[in-house]
């Protein structure tokens, strides 16, 4: 039984709609109704190709008529799983733009007319859709009546077959029982199994056995002729009340041991071993003692910043880092408007009206698009996609969303498939990458950290979690992003929760030594504003992540930044601790750190880390998952114009990537903005 459908236009307008149930009429009129859900979490976002969502135990399935501007939506429970949806919708489909052509595109026409008026909404008043679409319940009702009454035929006829299919199986199945006891099944095994394989093993017909112990003898039966190959040495008894081969019960007869591998020799450095005297020289990770010859050479200072790659600061002081520019011509022509023409025009040259009345009818705007006209271009785009790093599961989605929105259009004026193509992608890609959240952290660290209090409450520092798989970055650009809020006045305290990795303490060390003697705003250094929290190694990382943030707390640091091991996605031992860590410390941004370099693989990480976070955090009893809130992108200066990690990494958390890092130095961090990645995926 459905629960809701409704006929839509795109701009939101109702044209009709009915609820099945009292509360699913409650549950349509308000935010939280499936179809809204669909329509913020998939249809705005360009999520269609999948054309089934679901959303709090709800299946929803749609179709669209692009010419007309609708959108037919059908909701129903989804433990129902009904098999007439997709039928109901081309009926409804088919039958209402039959039945309300005229009416319909007049209505469009008046919108497209009416777009840039005020009066739009009480001009919509004015429309009267009750009298326009009289007679459409009747149409619905028998639709809806003819395709429940052949679903349920074709289930009265599945459980009259289905009975007899059980019973046929089970008769067989008794028959081949009954013929057992004539063929033999008990092998003397006595003597040594022949290489022979037309050798039948022998029985006394005379001997009664039960259905359990034929069973036991063929099982033994079988193990004994898979075994025959690798135990032809092995002699044994064979016991008909266990069905099992009995020990060797001689000294001859004792089957050969295995030899032991030979353990792997341990090489030794010198020696001796190293003394504490030595290991101190040798650890350059701590500061050296007063006293010592020589200060720090102000050239290495010097080397841990790029000037040019230094932030902008704003009228309010505020450090702000730069933009990623894509470094090719605007002007440049689209690849794929290039490649795909050719394609194209051989197959308009093949039709009955040739090239010239193929390029008479794109001058006379009157091409409607249909899916033989979209399909190679949508092929070619896809495959422009893949070389620009987005993975395929991606590609082909985005695809198949643009190629729907286009079936059915009108191409006007001197437009030609590819360039309508090139345009609906490019605002496509458009839609996926604008955040939906604010990306503003300094923002959010400053109203945590200015919210009122009670007198009897400390005020929290703000901490973020940075996670990821093994080698991607994450230390490396942690320490890049705190250099930028130092530079923004904030005192920031770095954990190592990385308790696995040797060097993991020493190299966090390094970084808040280096980051120490960088000034702000012409200071000789930063010391105070940025310090260590480590425990050593083989300790629990949720703890000193809890221990982290309440000497934080009481020492009046603004920021926590908490670096974690590498991991893989699919070890789950290791995700269960990192969902412990974020259970129990709840951090305000858990941003996960990716490669610019991987294609596919950024799907399956990303896809893995949020699933595992959202389920292994709920499951430890701290409410309800927490999942990825937010993407740090490395080693983008490698990629050139391949972007398409990030396109990747958003379609699938649908978060924003927040910061991408391009070198080596501090100073390499970088923005994002949608039209220069979307530039840089549509280039050539």
């Amino acid at each position: 039984m459905l629960d809701h459908c409704s006929i839509s236009h795109k701009g939101g307008i109702v044209l009709w709609s009915r609820s099945f149930t009292p509360d699913a009429a409650q549950l349509a009129s308000s935010s939280a109704s499936p179809v809204n859900s669909l329509i913020r979490e998939a249809l705005i976002e360009g999520k269609t190709a999948d054309q089934k969502y679901e959303k709090d135990g709800y299946a929803v399935k749609w179709t669209f008529v692009n010419d007309l501007e609708l959108i037919f939506v059908v909701a129903y429970q989804r433990i129902l799983q009904l098999t007439y949806v997709d039928d109901l919708l081309n009926a409804l489909k088919h039958l209402f733009v039959k039945y309300f052509q005229p009416f319909l595109a007049a209505f469009v026409a008046s919108l497209h007319a009416l777009s840039s008026a005020k009066d739009v909404a009480s001009q919509a008043t004015s429309w009267d859709f009750g009298k326009a679409f009289e007679g459409w319940d009747t149409i619905f009702d028998k639709v809806l009546r003819g395709l429940e009454e052949k679903a349920a035929n074709v289930r009265s006829k599945l459980n009259l077959i289905l009975p007899v299919v059980i019973l046929q199986s089970a008769t067989q199945e008794r028959k081949s029982r009954l013929k057992a006891p004539s063929r033999p099944v008990i092998e003397d095994l006595s003597t040594p199994p022949s290489d022979d394989q037309g050798t039948v093993p022998s029985i006394n017909p005379d001997t009664s056995h039960d259905e359990q112990q034929i069973a036991r003898n063929v099982q033994a039966l079988k193990n004994r002729l898979r075994g025959r190959g690798r135990q032809r040495g092995r002699i044994g008894r064979f016991d008909p009340s266990s069905g099992r081969d009995s020990l060797p019960n001689s000294d001859s007869e004792t089957p050969p041991s295995k030899k032991k591998s030979k353990a792997k020799a341990q090489r030794k450095w010198g020696d001796a071993a190293p003394t504490e005297s030595e290991m101190a020289t040798l650890d350059f990770s701590t500061d050296k003692p007063e006293g010592t010859s020589g200060q720090v050479n102000p050239q290495d200072i010097q080397s841990l910043v790029d000037q040019s790659s230094l932030g902008t600061r704003t009228q309010d002081g505020m450090y702000e880092v730069k933009d990623w520019e894509f470094g090719s011509d605007k002007d440049t022509d689209n690849a794929i408007a290039n490649a795909l023409m050719k394609p194209l025009e051989q197959k308009t040259a093949t039709t009955s009206l040739g090239t010239i009345g193929s390029l008479f009818a794109r001058l006379t705007g009157s091409k409607v698009l249909t899916e033989a006209d979209l399909k190679p271009v949508l092929e070619g785009m896809k495959q422009h996609l893949m070389k620009k790093n987005v993975a395929m599961d991606i590609a082909e989605k985005v695809c198949e969303g643009v190629g729907e929105t286009l079936v059915g259009q009108k191409v006007g004026g001197f437009q030609t498939t590819s360039a309508a193509v090139r345009l609906a992608l490019s605002t496509s890609l458009t839609r996926i990458l604008t955040p939906k959240t604010s990306t503003d952290l300094l923002l959010s660290i400053k109203t945590k950290r200015s919210s009122a209090l009670s007198s009897t409450q400390q005020r929290m520092p703000y901490s973020i979690t940075f996670v990821g798989v093994n080698g991607v970055g994450k230390s490396t650009n942690l320490s890049k992003v705190c250099f930028w809020l130092i530079q923004n006045g904030l005192r920031v305290l770095i954990a190592a929760c990385d308790t696995f990795r040797s060097g993991a303490v020493e190299q966090l060390r390094v970084h808040v030594r280096n980051l120490s003697m960088l000034g702000v705003n012409g200071a000789a250094d930063s010391k105070g504003r940025v310090e260590l929290f480590e425990r050593g190694y083989g300790k629990d990382a949720a703890g000193i992540a809890r221990e982290a943030i309440s000497y934080a707390r009481d020492n009046e640091f603004d920021v926590v930044l908490i670096d974690t091991a590498g991991r893989m996605q699919d070890n789950e031992p290791l995700m269960r601790a990192l969902a412990k860590l974020v259970a129990v410390n709840n951090p305000d941004k858990i941003i996960f750190v990716g490669e610019a370099l991987v294609g596919n693989e950024a799907v399956d990480q990303l896809t893995k880390f949020d699933r595992a976070l959202r389920d292994f955090s709920s499951a430890s009893g701290a409410g309800k998952g927490r999942g990825i809130d937010g993407m740090l992108v490395t080693k983008w200066d490698t990629v050139d114009d391949k972007v398409g990690a990030a396109l990747s990494m958003t379609y699938v958390t649908g978060q924003p990537i927040i910061f991408v890092g391009c070198g080596q130095t501090y100073t390499d961090l970088r923005q994002l903005r949608v039209a220069n990645v979307v530039q840089a995926i549509l280039s050539d």
